[in-house]
């Protein structure tokens, strides 16, 4: 009986040795994606650079009623031009943001954005002499009408 124990553990032993090494040979094979970070270790300026982010678009808010423009970001003459069109602009309401731009047939809405409790009943996108979208809340709605004023596009109170 003692020769037969002996067999089985130097069976058991030989087993694990066995599956250690192919678990080790497949770990191996695999590589980097199980052991290790994909893509190699970044170093802290590719990690800078993964993270900036743009600045975004310069905004004003609109109050009904009144009108306005966005400012220039501080450093520029100007709102950045888009390509085959005039310069372009966001404005901000309570209850919303839009992106317009002046181009060759008017100015036309290039995105619109409800704000949180807001959703966009209304959209007039162009382009055309002018553009609006409407923001409508549970108690509260707010229009943005937006004009062409040379090549700037600009917030205006209802006529």
């Amino acid at each position: 009986m003692g020769r037969r124990s002996i067999l089985v553990a130097a069976g058991w032993v030989a087993t694990a040795a066995v599956a250690t090494l192919i678990g080790l040979g497949a770990i191996r094979l695999v590589g980097d994606s199980l052991t290790g970070t994909p893509g190699g270790v970044r170093s802290e300026a590719e990690i800078e650079r993964a993270l900036a982010v743009p600045e975004p678009a310069p905004t004003t808010s609109i109050a009904p009623g009144t009108t306005g423009t966005a400012p220039a970001a501080p450093g520029t003459t100007g709102p950045a031009p888009s390509a085959g069109s005039g310069a372009r602009r966001g404005f901000a309401t309570d209850g919303g943001t839009a992106v317009a731009e002046c181009g060759v047939g008017g100015v036309r809405l290039v995105s619109w954005a409800p704000a949180q409790g807001f959703r966009v009943r209304d959209v007039d996108r162009g382009p055309d002499d002018d553009v609006e979208v409407t923001f409508q809340g549970a108690t509260r709605e707010y229009e943005l009408k937006v004009r062409c004023i040379g090549s700037e596009p600009v917030a205006v109170a209802d006529d």
